[in-house]
Formats: structure tokens, C-alpha cells, sequence
């Protein structure tokens, strides 16, 4: 319903999203039914382009939703696509400077009639037999045109470019509990990463962490670390914990007296789970 979704308060949304990743998408999906129920009058439009003006939609997204919700004749074009057509017409280049071919290859065949469930069983051809290994060209209903398989090489294409290693960040997470069991947490930026979800306070992420605790305390380095891999880059945080003295105000963040590990983003929750061994049994 976008119309309950879009009336949902922003902390309880981005709580039932903690763990999933790719927050950005949560906060999206927010923006994007207030849009359509405010201004649009719980309506989506039909078309790609009017699609792609709602926040978090964009070429994917909006052709696949005209196409399978509205019969619109648009190119679907998703990573298991993209394999299919580089296979298909046997496109050598490597990605991803290929991809603008590889759509205009897709391009070609799309339909106007039926064009979603087209766009599905595609879709859906690259997830079960033309797989990125061992590709089942014998079943294939497109093998006999595939110039790829022709040529013996399907299963290496699409080719790609050597991945360049991901940078390495480090980072501190302060955890502290107060002596009533409550938890100092902070709401990170609405914007960028993990944008909006509840952690623990700390300094930036980079190449040295920073050291920022959030109050006076006996903060204990545990001796361990957190890692965790981003899409651009692998963290490891090192993990602080401290028992806090009941009266205490943070210069950064609030006490949660009932925090739930399930509010968390997972590199968060990670190191809750370092640091609650390292704690007390929680007088709550």
C-alpha cells in the first residue's frame, strides 16, 4: 500500500531494513511513495520516462515496471541480460564499456507485443540456463542463433575488464551500555552511507581511524575487529566498549534503553556482537 508506506515514520522503515543493505534503497523507496501519494494521488505513471522522474528509479527500474506492469514496449536490460546478448551476438568487448552495445543488442529484439513477459523470461533465461558458468547452451531455446556458442566461447563472455582491488578503510565503534542497560547509539546523515540507520558513535572511516569517543569513560579496546566489505571498499573496525556511569551526557548520541540488535545495519550489529562478550550480563 503506498499510500501506508508513504505515512510510515522514517526510523520504523529504516529499522525493518536494517541488515538488508543498500540502505540508499530504503530511503528511496520512502521518497518515492511520497511522491506517488501526495502529488500523484497513489497513482505510478506508465511510462519509462515519467518512471525515471520518481526518486530512486532509474533506467532498469523503469523500463521493467513499464513493460511488465504496463505492457510498455521498453528494453529490460539487467546483469543476466546483459550476459544473454553478449553471448547471443557474441560481444567480445569487456564490460563494462560494452554495456551500451549490449542494450542496443537487446534493443533489437524487444517486442511490442507481450513485451514484459518477454523482458521476464530473458530476465529469467540468464538466471537458470544462461548462467555466468557452465551455461546450459543444450537446452537453450536461443542455441542455434547464439554466435557465442558457435564459437566456442560462451561461457567466457561477457569478458571483463581486470577489477581494480578494493581500498582498505579503518574505523573505531565505540560501544557503550549505561548501568539501567540502555545502549548510546546515534542516527547517522540521511545522506550517505548507512544514511539514516541507528550505530555506534565513531570517527570517520579512512585510512588511519579517527579517535572520537563520544564521552568521557573507561573505553577497552577489545582486541579484535570488525570487517566488513562495502561495495568500494573493506572495512575493519576496531571495537571500544565501556560501562557507562548513570547521568553521563554524550557529546554525540542518545540512550536507547530498548535497542534491539534487529535495529542495527549488519557491520553494526557485528560489533554489538563483539561487544556484549565483553560486557556484563545486561541488568535489563
Amino acid at each position: 500500500d503506498v499510500h501506508a508506506l508513504a505515512a510510515a515514520d522514517d526510523s520504523a522503515v529504516m529499522g525493518e531494513w536494517a541488515g538488508l543493505g543498500y540502505y540508499a534503497r530504503a530511503r528511496n523507496l520512502l521518497k518515492c511513495a511520497r511522491v506517488v501519494s501526495q502529488d500523484l494521488g497513489g497513482r505510478f505513471p506508465d511510462t519509462a520516462e515519467a518512471l525515471q522522474e520518481l526518486p530512486g528509479i532509474g533506467p532498469y527500474t523503469s523500463a521493467a515496471i513499464a513493460a511488465i506492469a504496463f505492457d510498455r514496449p521498453e528494453t529490460v536490460v539487467d546483469g543476466n541480460v546483459e550476459r544473454v546478448m553478449a553471448r547471443l551476438f557474441r560481444v567480445e568487448d569487456p564490460m563494462p564499456a560494452s554495456k551500451p552495445a549490449l542494450r542496443d543488442k537487446a534493443a533489437t529484439l524487444t517486442p511490442r507485443t507481450r513485451p514484459g513477459d518477454y523482458a521476464q523470461a530473458v530476465m529469467d533465461l540468464g538466471a537458470t540456463i544462461c548462467t555466468p558458468k557452465n551455461p546450459a547452451c543444450g537446452i537453450c531455446p536461443w542455441r542455434e542463433d547464439c554466435a557465442g556458442r558457435a564459437a566456442g566461447i560462451a561461457a567466457a563472455l561477457p569478458a571483463r575488464s581486470a577489477k581494480q582491488p578494493k581500498p582498505i578503510r579503518l574505523g573505531i565503534a565505540y560501544v557503550g551500555r549505561r548501568s539501567d542497560g540502555a545502549w548510546l547509539v546515534e542516527r547517522r546523515p540521511e545522506t550517505g552511507l548507512l544514511g539514516g540507520m541507528l550505530g555506534w558513535p565513531g570517527g570517520a572511516w579512512g585510512d588511519a581511524p579517527e579517535d572520537l569517543p563520544p564521552l568521557d569513560a573507561d573505553w577497552r579496546d577489545l582486541g579484535a575487529e570488525v570487517r566488513h566489505t562495502f561495495t568500494h571498499f573493506h572495512l575493519r573496525l576496531a571495537v571500544r566498549v565501556a560501562e557507562i556511569a548513570p547521568g553521563a551526557t554524550p557529546d554525540r548520541g542518545t540512550f536507547h534503553p530498548r535497542l534491539r540488535p534487529s535495529d542495527l545495519p549488519t557491520v553494526m550489529r557485528k560489533a554489538y556482537d563483539l561487544a556484549r562478550t565483553a560486557l556484563p550480563e545486561d541488568p535489563s
